[in-house]
This record gives C-alpha cells, structure tokens and sequence, in this order.
C-alpha cells in the first residue's frame, strides 16, 4: 500500500500537499501535532502538522447523509474542510479527502460545524490544561527557593511582594524575618489565617526600614540654606517652586530663591517666573564668587532655595564644580532629589555619587508615574539617607507633602 506522511505549519496547508500530490480521492489515516527539527537537533523547533495519507485506500465518508444531499458552498477556491481529531480518534476514523467533490468547493452543513466546534472546544480544552499544569510546575520550582517549608498564606505574601517589583532576595527577606519575629510566633494561627494581619506587620517592619527625616525646620532669628541636588529631569525646579511657595504663602516666611543652573535658559526663566508670581527675591550665580555674593545679600531672610543644574552620575567633572559652589554657599541642608520611576541600579548609583556633596536628606519625585514602589527598598537599606519630601505632579503649590511611615504601604503594594 502506498502511504505518504505530509508535515505543514497549518492543517488547511497538510492537506493541501496531500491534494495536489494525491489527488481529491486520498484518504487521510492519521494526523498530529509534531515538533520541527531545532538547531543543531538541541532545540525543539516550530509546531507543525504531520497528516499520513494513501490513495489506495477507500474509506466510506463519516459525515451525515443530509451534508451529503444538501452541500452548502462555502466560496470558490477554497480547500475542502474535514475537521480532524489531532490524535489517536484519527487514526482510528481516516477522513476521506474526497468521496467525488469539486476541488475548488468545499461542503458544509450542520453536522460538519457541529464537528467544527467540537473539535475547537477539545484544542482550546487541551491547550488550558496544559497551561495550568505549567503554571502549577513554575510555582511549584520556585517554592523551594522561596521557602519549602512556607505555609500557603506565606507565600501568597511572597508573590505579592514580587508583583510589587520587590527584589526576590529582599522578598524573601522579608518573609522569613516574619516567620522569625517574635509576635508571628506568638500569634503564628492568627497570621497564618488572617492575610491583613501578616500584612500589617510587613508594613510596620518596612517602616522600620525607612528613616524618616521630615520637612525642612526653621529656627526664630536663623536663616537656613538649603540647596537640592540631583541628576537631570528628576524634577528640582518645580519641587523648590512648591517649597518655596508653601513656606512664603502658608507658613509666612521670607524666602530667596539662588539658582547655578545657567545650564538651561528654561531652568532660570521658569524659576524666574515662579519668584515674580510668589513675589521672592532671586539671583542667578555663574561663578562660585558670585555665590558668596547672593548668599549674604539674602542673610536677612528665614530661609534660601539652592537650585543646582542637573549633573550625571557619572560626570566627575561636573560633581566637583557642584561641590565647589555648594562649598561657597555652606549649605545647612543638601536634598538628593530622585525620581521614583528610575530604576533600582540607577537609583543606587546615583545615591552613591552624590553623596560626595555631603547629601543629608532624599526627595522622591514622581511617585504618581511609578508602576509600582517596591524597587525603593534597597535604596534604603544602602544610602540610609533620610527621606523629607515626597511629590506626585506638577501642580504648584501642590503635589508636595513632607515624607511619612505611611509610605510604607505603597511600597509593599498594599
């Protein structure tokens, strides 16, 4: 008996190769789903269809009589469809590609859709059980390595954690420092069944993580000078417009404005504009010489705004120039202003940098673009820096308000 085997990406493609080499009249005996061959035979390769087919078989049609005597056309110069079981039910039940049909027609009716959708519903079947056993065999690797002996609530926590872009070793930091505290093995069934609970004390250990500073204090009779720092597009100009602007019109305090960033003619206008609404004082300084100059003409003042131009991490040149005017100035305070978005390598390389300056606090800008806050954490646990302010838009006097505990919330992703 003569059988060829026929492999094609698609079934509609496999049958057509049987057709044109076999003629309308083959019969197919078997079909299923095959993988290609991968490169160098390591690798599987594409998905591909492989249908056994003979012309020398005859095999009596399966389709109801009434397809038979009542054939619907379904357009002209389409492939005939025999809807085919990939697995054993075809080898078992050939298909006989023809029985006399017109090659460029195909035959449809009720018995063959129903077949249609039977078939689709067993793929679409087959294709979620395979993805749920995937899904369980990718939990299953990754328990060990999180913990084995985790109880299910724990590592509900665990994933939640990871969701919130919580690196894996912190993650599970955290959660066997849970396991571990005093209070979950005290309480370790309350915990256990109570997800808020395990929750909450995540929280107030996180919160311990993050040193809160505060916002910027004034002394009676004291001017303080406080100049921001950080890399470009962060947001600095706009954070010393909301500061300024919440010192001067809530609290009534005189406030000057300094800007060094020269660097871009749009830095010092917007600032410009920002002091002529809010009515404050405001020098442009070129030279560490000039800085002397402004600083003591503002000596009268409750508190002076530094702007500095944005500088990168990786400009030592550049640092050093900064270093030198925030040295002329006697800054009392230097904030490290980062924007929330950027990612953990930068954050911490850029923390590393500037801390030449003589950095003693850290601004978060852009909290209301961040996906999600968890890539902080190890920010904290590196600079150690104290946080002042946290910002979350443009808005002015707006979007600003002085960092508290509660952010630890946001960062768990609760």
């Amino acid at each position: 008996m003569d059988v060829k085997t026929y492999r094609a990406r698609t079934m509609q493609e496999a049958l057509a190769l049987v057709r044109r080499e076999l003629g309308p009249e083959a019969a197919v005996l078997q079909t299923r789903e095959v993988r290609g061959a991968g490169w160098r035979g390591l690798f599987g390769g594409a998905r591909q269809i492989e249908v056994v087919a003979s012309k020398e078989v005859n095999v009596p049609s399966r389709l109801p009589k009434r397809a038979a005597q009542n054939p619907l056309p379904l357009g002209e110069g389409r492939v005939r469809a025999n809807p085919l079981p990939l697995g054993a039910a075809a080898s078992a039940n050939p298909l006989p590609l023809g029985e006399g049909a017109n090659t460029s027609t195909i035959e449809s009716s009720p018995g063959i859709e129903w077949e249609a959708k039977a078939m689709f519903r067993d793929e679409l079947k087959g294709q979620l059980d395979e993805l749920h056993s995937l899904v369980e065999e990718l939990c299953r690797r990754s328990r060990p390595h999180a913990g084995a002996d985790w109880s299910d609530g724990l590592f509900r926590l665990y994933a939640d954690l990871i969701e919130a872009e919580i690196s894996e070793d912190i993650a599970r930091d955290l959660i066997e420092r849970l396991r571990s505290d005093a209070r979950y093995a005290a309480g370790r069934r309350v915990y256990e069944n109570d997800l808020a609970a395990a929750q909450a004390r995540l929280a107030e250990m996180v919160e311990d993580e993050i040193p809160i500073g505060g916002p910027i204090r004034l002394a009676p009779g004291k001017r303080r000078l406080v100049a921001l720092v950080g890399p470009t597009g962060v947001g600095k100009t706009t954070t010393i417009a909301k500061l300024a602007a919440n010192f001067r019109l809530r609290d009534k305090r005189r406030v000057g404005l300094i800007t060094v960033d020269t660097y871009r003619i749009a830095a010092v206008e917007q600032l410009r504009t920002y002091a002529d609404i809010i009515d404050l004082p405001m020098r442009v300084v070129a030279t560490p010489h000039e800085m002397r100059e402004a600083v003591d003409a503002m000596s009268d003042l409750d508190l002076v705004l530094l702007d500095t131009a944005g500088r990168s991490p990786q400009d030592e040149v550049k640092l050093r120039e900064l270093k030198l005017f925030l040295s002329e100035a006697e800054a009392d305070e230097v904030h490290l202003v980062l924007s929330s978005t950027a990612s953990t390598a930068t954050l911490l390389r850029t923390a590393e940098r500037f801390a030449a300056l003589g950095t003693t606090a850290l601004v978060l800008t852009k909290l209301d673009e961040a996906g999600a806050l968890g890539s902080l954490l190890p920010l904290w646990r590196s600079c150690k820096l104290p946080l002042s302010y946290l910002t979350n838009g443009q808005n002015v006097p707006d979007d600003i308000a002085p960092a508290d505990r509660r952010l630890a919330r946001s960062v768990l992703g609760m």
